[in-house]
């Protein structure tokens, strides 16, 4: 918290500068959080007197699914090994594991890696909610319907990572069928060009205007409808940005029946980086919400040479998450 000697809350505070790469932002109280922990310098004025201030903020702990926050829905920080809970891990050859020294601050964190040309270096498949089959493990009792999901990962690429995003890395999906039908995608994933340093939003209906189901199929190109791509504005993947760990959260919220009032946006160490509104995700469509959220390392056209990244601290949630 950001006071004077009286402890007034310090007034006309915006973020000027925040050192070593970090973000900073502070609350009309004066609440300050920084991301990762890092000094934020604010310029701050209490009566006659100005200046600056500097101040320390903390990123969430390496161990946070210790003490599991309201709303949260899942939690993976890798210091325990949950990897069962997960409908489907896919770890193609040993390419996706559970690692010591892999996470933030040398913690436990998943590798993946990827030999030159190779596609899928693997992923994580998490199901909540009500689903249409047993395949699909919950980590929850598997009976809401959530029609609105944050979730929020780090993720960190070596300083001499190269290609780009990489295409895929996260969706949250309502799978409606045990064919894996999909009526609609939250797509968190690899900018088309001229973007492909940066994320990109790319929602996905599977239904008509009215809900009525039009996929048949999972990753039913030919019946999806696309609500339009938004790029972020911060290049994640060029030289200038990797080498360190970012906070990625996304949010989508399903329309009510009848209306176009859907959202999906996300952000990166807490701030916003693209959001659309408007959204028909899926017309008056509702026997099933939000039931799937994936983690994923898929290379559509082959990682260009051998590399790897790293994720931790997944979470889930019904309410904001926050870094």
């Amino acid at each position: 918290m950001v006071a004077d000697w009286s402890m007034r809350f310090l007034i006309s505070l915006a973020a000027a500068s925040v050192v070593a790469g970090a973000t900073g932002t502070i609350s009309s109280r004066g609440v300050v959080t920084t991301v990762p922990m890092r000094s934020a310098t604010f310029p701050a004025t209490s009566e006659w007197h100005s200046g600056t201030v500097v101040t320390l903020a903390a990123a969430a702990s390496v161990d946070e699914c210790a003490a599991p926050r309201r709303g949260w829905i899942w939690c993976d920080d890798f210091e325990q090994d949950r990897l069962s809970q997960y409908f489907e891990y896919d770890n193609p050859d040993g390419a996706f594991v559970r690692v010591k020294g892999a996470g933030r601050d040398g913690s436990y964190g998943m590798r993946a890696q990827f030999a030159r040309g190779q596609v899928s270096a693997g992923a994580l498949h998490l199901a909540m909610g009500r689903v249409p089959g047993r395949y699909f493990r919950t980590v929850d009792a598997g009976t809401a319907i959530y029609r609105e999901v944050y979730w929020r990962m780090y993720v960190r690429n070596p300083a001499r990572w190269v290609g780009g995003a990489g295409y895929k890395l996260t969706r949250a999906s309502s799978i409606v069928t045990s064919e894996w039908v999909e009526a609609m995608v939250a797509h968190l994933w690899g900018g088309d060009s001229p973007d492909t340093n940066a994320l990109q939003l790319d929602p996905v209906s599977g239904t008509d205007a009215l809900g009525n189901l039009q996929t048949t199929r999972y990753n039913d190109f030919a019946h999806f409808h696309w609500l339009g791509r938004k790029p972020g504005v911060t290049p994640l993947f060029d030289a200038s940005h990797v080498g360190q760990w970012y906070c990625v959260e996304a949010h989508a919220r399903l329309n009510d029946t009848g209306l176009s009032n859907g959202v999906f946006e996300f952000w990166i160490n807490d701030n916003l980086e693209a959001q659309e509104t408007g959204l028909n995700w899926l017309g008056g469509f509702g026997e099933y919400g939000i039931n799937t959220v994936f983690f994923e390392n898929y290379w559509n056209t082959g990682s260009p040479v051998a590399q790897e990244r790293y994720f931790d601290n997944l979470v889930v949630s019904v309410q904001r998450i926050g870094c």
